[in-house]
């Protein structure tokens, strides 16, 4: 029995689309282990739950009853609904029809089976399905299946750097720890932010985005697989969804109309919910709107470094080499940012010194910068090391000379090659501060238009080494 048929069997009342088709298939075929591994976005309301947490793990452990399944969630509440949702199917008669094999210990029957809110095992079988919050705990438990259905609560709790970095490390600590050569895992999500797990994990492995049903023929098990329904088609019609563009995913319940209402009142928003797009550019603060060059220009007037070394071992230190010409305009030439600890970045900012024509390089000596730009000097005794503290307002800076880094600055073409982690960082930084994890590409950058273009005098005495 195919997954479809089975959904419609225990859920007579299913309303299935044309898309709700697509998305049971490629459900079916991760039941059958032909996809290891599955991202799945999609709308609100339009039933990504109901396929992957509820009616997917009933469908799983009737084909194998010895299959440890677990289920996770922002909160354990919301897992234990998912729980029990399934519980419900297993113990209902059209679903013994089916799979006769697969029983729960019945209500108020004395069993040595365990049957909460929480965990339910399969009578006669070694197959059980846990459900946990984000971060619970899995200790003890071997996991051949896990499905991950919003671990993000809302926008609040994913534009936090805080709960972001928390789930990450939740599911590289605990998740992946109780996995084994087999297991299989699925992430069924609303895309709040960029770097969320699924971009975490769109930057560190490899995905691909489904298109075509041959996609899945021979699949590599290690590799992603990702479907994402807009909830208005964007770009071409493939086979996975032939919908033209600007058609809704579901005219009858969420119509073009109401759709483009909902975009009207908030865009950023409208894209993460319903398009599964969480880096639209009107929440970004720069974008992907720096100007490139192929090669400098004849009039350079003068070449300069800014730096600030890493506030914390989380943060990177950016060092940034650039020409000036002589209308003012600023071209990025050289870029060390990294996360390296500063014996390290001390010699590869050093080397960078000695291989441009710098003459003059700023260092913020807030954190262990003075110490820095000694060294520094040391390294490069033909630049001359300043040394500042610099003591204004962060948030304040960036934000208020964005127009100006864009307008003025000029990076190499190729730098998205050539700087992955920089690009990533710059080209993703939101106007809303409190969202974004790194500010150092964005502060440094910010301090080269304030040194070179608006003549910003900084409070403590600029000090020189000699």
């Amino acid at each position: 029995m195919t997954f479809e048929q089975f959904s419609t069997t225990v859920y007579p009342f299913l309303e299935l689309q044309e898309f709700h088709r697509s998305y049971y298939r490629l459900l079916e075929a991760f039941a059958l282990g032909k996809v290891r591994r599955l991202i799945v976005t999609m709308p609100p309301q339009h039933g990504k739950s109901v396929g992957a947490s509820t009616l997917l793990p009933a469908y799983m452990l009737g084909i194998n009853p010895d299959l440890k399944i677990a289920i996770a969630s922002y909160s354990s509440l919301l897992a234990s609904k998912f729980n029990r949702r399934v519980q419900r199917i297993l113990e209902s008669s059209e679903y013994g029809e089916i799979f006769p094999d697969t029983t729960i210990k019945q209500s108020g029957k004395a069993s040595s089976y365990i049957r909460t809110a929480d965990e339910v095992e399969i009578v006669g079988h070694h197959g059980s399905l846990i459900s946990v919050g984000r971060e619970g705990s899995l200790t003890g438990n071997r996991v051949d299946c896990i499905i991950m259905d919003d671990l993000y609560k809302d926008a609040m709790e994913a534009n936090s750097p805080i709960t972001r970095e928390n789930c990450r490390e939740w599911y590289t600590s605990v998740v992946r720890t109780r996995m084994h050569n087999d297991s299989q895992e699925i992430m069924v999500f609303t895309r709040w932010h960029e770097q969320d797990l699924i971009g975490t994990i769109r930057e560190c492995e490899t995905v691909i985005d489904l298109t075509e049903w041959s996609q899945l023929d021979n699949i590599d098990p290690s590799v992603w697989v990702s479907l994402n329904f807009e909830a208005l088609k964007c770009g071409k019609a493939t086979q996975i969804d032939p919908r033209s563009e600007g058609e809704p995913l579901w005219e009858s319940r969420h119509s073009a109309k109401l759709l483009a209402s909902k975009r009207r009142l908030d865009p950023v928003k409208f894209e993460c919910l319903y398009q599964g797009n969480p880096s639209t550019s009107e929440g970004l603060l720069y974008g992907d709107g720096f100007a490139c060059y192929t090669a400098l220009p004849t009039d350079i007037v003068r070449y300069g470094n800014y730096t600030d070394t890493a506030d914390t071992g989380d943060d990177y230190l950016c060092s940034v080499c650039y020409a000036v010409d002589a209308d003012g305009v600023i071209y990025i030439t050289d870029v060390v940012y990294t996360r390296e600890p500063m014996e390290v970045t001390e010699l590869l900012v050093s080397k960078m010194l000695n291989d441009t024509k710098t003459r003059v390089a700023k260092v913020e000596s807030n954190n262990g910068g003075r110490g820095f730009a000694r060294v520094l000097q040391r390294l490069c005794p033909q630049v001359r090391i300043e040394w500042f503290h610099q003591s204004g307002n962060k948030e304040a800076r960036i934000l208020s000379n964005s127009a100006t880094v864009l307008h003025t600055l000029r990076m190499p073409n190729g730098w998205r090659q050539s700087w992955k982690e920089l690009y990533n960082h710059l080209t993703t930084y939101r106007r809303q501060f409190s969202s974004n994890r790194w500010h150092d590409a964005a502060d440094v950058l910010t301090g080269i238009v304030e040194t070179e273009v608006t003549g910003k005098r900084f409070r403590s005495k600029v000090s020189y080494l000699s």
